[in-house]
């Protein structure tokens, strides 16, 4: 299957740039699997919505949602070349001993020994490091001095906002591009389909008889990696962790035994899910997912996918098409063009059954 196939034209203007006033005020496409009925809503309606007749078991038990609590780190840092003057910008993945494994930003001018420096607001150096090593796109960079801990992160590091918000971060940004349940830190970019849930949205579905379980994958490559192979069966995906409890896993395979549909609730909940599906269950504890979903994957835990729009030529497009059928997601891609969708990060959502 050609990588090409999963192309759309999308106008720039169309592109969120900010997040919506409110958090929780998006638009909310619906798309019926079986049908291809798509229907316009809006977040709030959420909980009313998975109260119908086709999200209820056979006995009539409400569905189960998935979230991800990963947390965003901070984890851009622009840094001075000390050789050359020119700025460089770090966007750290994981710490491997005592280096970071980082992106760099014109990656092949960054070569191994080149050392930077890192400055505050006000024009104090506040760190200084080398790369010590070159793989493939990554760099890996060791700090002299200080130690570089989430502390450090929180105080003097950027929020990542994907190359596509064509602005610098500003302070909204570190309240905003965070789900409000955001608990393990880790992530290089935000599971952007939570970001759209209040204190309000998940209290109402909770009022509603619809639960919620929380599983952990901390969002980096794997995820937001282009696809730059011709063929999409050559690309590989970057491993992530992800964690799922007993008690989380628990629940799901409940819900499963009983018919209960369960929703997840970005592409990552779902890549976490059907990477620990195993037998008739869940796999528990830390774990690792390569997993590529593209159209001709079989599901075997999800029933419905609450989701952001896509890029093109991404895996998570491809994901979405295996879940929906390629045909129906570019359809409901071109509805959503024409009726003015916001797309990407920041933008509106979407809800597959």
């Amino acid at each position: 299957m050609k990588t090409s196939e999963f192309n759309f034209e999308l106008p720039d203007e169309l592109i969120a740039q900010e997040p919506p006033p409110q958090r929780g005020q998006s638009r909310l496409m619906t798309l019926d699997r079986s049908s291809g009925r798509r229907l316009h809503s809006v977040v709030t309606e959420l909980p009313r919505l998975l109260c119908g007749d086709k999200f209820l078991s056979p006995s009539g038990e409400k569905p189960l949602l998935v979230f991800n609590d990963t947390k965003v780190r901070k984890a851009r840092l622009i840094g001075i070349d000390l050789q050359t003057g020119a700025e460089a910008e770090f966007l750290l993945l994981e710490k491997i001993n005592d280096e970071w494994k980082t992106l760099v930003q014109r990656a092949k001018r960054r070569k191994k020994g080149s050392s930077y420096s890192f400055y505050n607001n006000t024009g104090e150096e506040i760190a200084r490091a080398r790369i010590t090593d070159e793989k493939e796109e990554f760099r890996f960079l060791k700090f002299e001095k200080p130690i570089i801990d989430e502390d450090f992160l929180n105080k003097y590091g950027h929020i990542p906002l994907p190359p596509y918000i064509k602005r610098n971060d500003v302070p909204s940004d570190a309240d905003r591009y965070q789900t409000i349940y955001a608990k393990e830190t880790g992530s290089a970019a935000a599971p952007t389909a939570g970001l759209h849930f209040t204190q309000e949205i998940l209290e109402s579905l909770k009022g509603n008889g619809i639960e919620s379980v929380f599983i952990t994958l901390h969002v980096g490559l794997g995820t937001f990696l282009p696809v730059r192979s011709e063929n999409i069966e050559d690309h590989s995906m970057h491993e992530e962790s992800f964690e799922i409890t007993e008690t989380s896993a628990a629940l799901i395979e409940k819900a499963k035994i009983v018919g209960r549909k369960i929703i997840a609730v970005g592409t990552t909940s779902l890549r976490s899910l059907e990477s620990a599906a195993f037998n008739e269950g869940i796999k528990r504890g830390h774990q690792k997912t390569s997993i590529f979903i593209y159209p001709g994957y079989k599901f075997k835990i999800a029933d419905a996918l609450f989701t952001n729009f896509h890029t093109p030529q991404s895996t998570l497009l491809m994901l979405v098409s295996a879940f929906a059928g390629k045909d129906m997601i570019l359809e409901s891609y071109a509805e959503a063009i024409k009726e003015k969708y916001r797309f990407f990060s920041y933008g509106d959502a979407m809800l597959i059954y």
